[in-house]
């Protein structure tokens, strides 16, 4: 069986058939407005802001063009996930090797990192802008909302939505008198919306518009996204389902573009119109908008939207790495815990930089990763058309020959932008290096290596058909293989449930001790935040998720001959699992284990040291692989 993307939150939220009109509308609506906020975080705000001084209007149509691509590659991974109902990187998974994927992951997991940076540092400007925090003291502040991402999932899809909707608005509605502030030049507005690349520094600029746009990240993240609906998965309700998904990408899409556009038309009103050809850092943006527009409300808009930015783009992030790492890897660890590694691995680079380099590098540090980011778009945008394009794969909801063409037109496009940056960027290398054998010994092999990499993800869908694979991604998986032998020699035998591959070792070894002559309790504890804060007394997705499944396992092993019982705890797993046990009087206690220890343990969590000592009972501990 293959598992569910982003489990928790997995199919939680109802398209009644009930519902009609603008009514069934609004419950498709919220997807797109998490992957809109990627599309207007603080990396688009730097290369917005250096393009608007630098270049006037002209690249306003970098803009137009990266949105509409944005709408069509964003489009085709909500596709992804509402036919198939699997995200980009479960779809990775099931088609290239696990070398392939692990390169694969690793690029992705750059892109979030370089997402990452520009989040910290956008976080970071806005509080020193609005309360004088020093920059360091703010970049160290946003370790802070780590936690902010598990109380939102925990309250429910909707209120989350709700949550970043309503920092786009604030966005919005602060652009909206930015603009009347500004008073930009209509004809020019229209003059750069067509196509011109005024100097060699104007591709670099494009190149960063194109990656602060089209995020890989955001693929990842749609494909998911959408399938926390709930529909009829008949032909009709699929059908009906990608419109409603389209209009969504439709709305909240075509709103990121006002926000980037208005922040370059902003720039190019204020800095380009005085000769401000040089201002590239958000801080000395900030500094100049009062006196250039003559009001002190302009400069606070601006901090207000860019920590509303920083912060909306910070949870979807998480989102998007917690779907690479599952989907990729098969792979599950705390959700607090992945939040700081993300976190720490944008904050180690912004610190040292800042530290070396001093305050005034952060703006080319934001356009940086937004650059990087373009670099990975290649990887993600290549597999995602192979995959809707594949007839078997999306079940006759295949996209069209002319989607095709449009959709291998844009991969055209931005592999060839980023293929001439990096010729560039290797060239200046070799003239200016005062010993250029490490470029070509380093650097230049891995351009090669990761060409051919590129290409082979081209090719290989063509020439080699994917296996179909038995897929199971999450951990809450019900494809177990149960054996019955042995004599009864334990009568009530209590055995620990996760819903992982450790069940199938746990449960084999319970029934070769009791047989079915024994009576068996399946004890699971729901670990959410809720769950710690209010015991029994919560109430959401993930305990009704369980709550289920534990069912399931009742069922089929009732089904099977053995006597089953469930108890569900709630909060800490190794004091949740002991009090279950010491009120039953079990003979014994079966316990499965994940197969790790030491630093492992920090990442994973383990109870069997909690339960060990707080039961009075014999325990048997299952290894991985028994």
């Amino acid at each position: 069986m293959k598992g569910k993307s982003l489990e928790e939150v997995h199919g939680s939220i109802a398209t009644s058939d009930k519902k009609t009109g603008f009514r069934k509308i609004l419950a498709f609506l919220g997807p797109a407005y998490l992957i809109s906020v990627g599309y207007m975080d603080p990396g688009n705000w730097a290369t917005d802001i250096a393009g608007g001084s630098q270049f006037g209007y002209a690249l306003i149509w970098v803009l137009l063009m990266s949105n509409i691509m944005a709408l069509l590659l964003q489009s085709l991974s909500a596709r992804l996930g509402i036919v198939t109902q699997r995200d980009l990187a479960q779809a990775s998974r099931e088609t290239y090797s696990p070398f392939v994927n692990y390169i694969l992951y690793f690029l992705a997991e750059i892109a979030i990192a370089a997402c990452d940076l520009a989040e910290v540092l956008g976080m970071a400007i806005g509080l020193n802008l609005l309360f004088d925090i020093s920059l360091l003291n703010g970049v160290f502040i946003t370790v802070l909302d780590t936690f902010l991402l598990l109380f939102l999932i925990n309250k429910g899809m909707r209120k989350m939505e709700a949550f970043i909707i309503a920092l786009v608005a604030i966005i919005g509605i602060s652009f909206v008198c930015e603009m009347i502030f500004a008073q930009p030049e209509l004809d020019k507005i229209v003059a750069g919306l067509v196509p011109s690349l005024p100097g060699e520094a104007a591709l670099y600029i494009a190149i960063g518009i194109i990656g602060a746009t089209v995020m890989p990240h955001n693929l990842y993240l749609h494909s998911s996204l959408v399938q926390t609906r709930k529909f009829d998965r008949t032909k009709e309700g699929v059908k009906q389902a990608l419109k409603y998904n389209f209009i969504d990408s439709t709305i909240a899409l075509n709103l990121a573009f006002f926000v980037n556009a208005a922040i370059l038309i902003l720039a190019a009103a204020t800095f380009y119109k005085n000769g401000m050809h040089e201002v590239a850092e958000i801080q000395d943006a900030h500094k100049f908008l009062a006196p250039l527009l003559g009001t002190k409300w302009a400069p606070i808009l601006f901090a207000v939207a860019l920590i509303a930015a920083g912060q909306s783009s910070t949870v979807t992030g998480t989102l998007a790495g917690q779907i690479i790492m599952e989907g990729y890897l098969n792979l599950r660890i705390q959700p607090w815990v992945r939040r700081i590694v993300t976190r720490l691995i944008a904050i180690v680079p912004a610190v040292i930089t800042i530290t070396i380099f001093g305050e005034g590098i952060t703006g080319k540090l934001l356009v940086f990763s937004q650059v990087v980011l373009s670099l990975q778009l290649g990887f993600a945008i290549i597999p995602l058309i192979h995959f809707v394009s594949d007839k078997t794969k999306m079940k006759g909801f295949h996209i069209s020959r002319v989607t095709q063409i449009a959709a291998w037109l844009i991969a055209a496009i931005i592999v060839s932008l980023n293929a001439k940056l990096v010729y560039d960027e290797i060239k200046g290398w070799l003239e200016l290096s005062e010993n250029p054998i490490w470029i070509w010994l380093i650097v230049v092999p891995l351009v090669v290596g990761f060409a051919i990499l590129l290409l082979y993800i081209i090719v290989k869908p063509f020439v080699i058909k994917p296996k179909e694979h038995i897929y199971n991604h999450s951990p809450h998986s019900l494809k177990l293989q149960y054996a019955r032998s042995g004599e009864s020699q334990k009568q009530k035998i209590a055995v620990t449930v996760d819903f992982s591959r450790a069940d199938e070792n746990a449960l084999n070894h319970a029934f070769s001790l009791g047989g079915t002559d024994a009576s068996y309790t399946l004890i699971h504890v729901v670990e959410t935040v809720g769950a710690i804060m209010y015991g029994d007394n919560i109430v959401d997705h993930e305990t009704s998720v369980d709550e289920q499944l534990l069912l399931q396992y009742d069922e089929m092993l009732t089904q099977k001959g053995y006597r089953i019982e469930t108890k569900l705890g709630f909060g800490n797993p190794g004091k949740g699992i002991a009090k279950v046990v010491n009120e039953g009087n079990f003979d014994v206690l079966v316990m499965g284990t994940h197969g790790h220890s030491g630093f492992k343990d920090l990442l994973f969590g383990t109870t069997v040291g909690k339960v060990r000592h707080g039961i009075s009972i014999p325990l048997v501990i299952v290894k991985k692989g028994r």
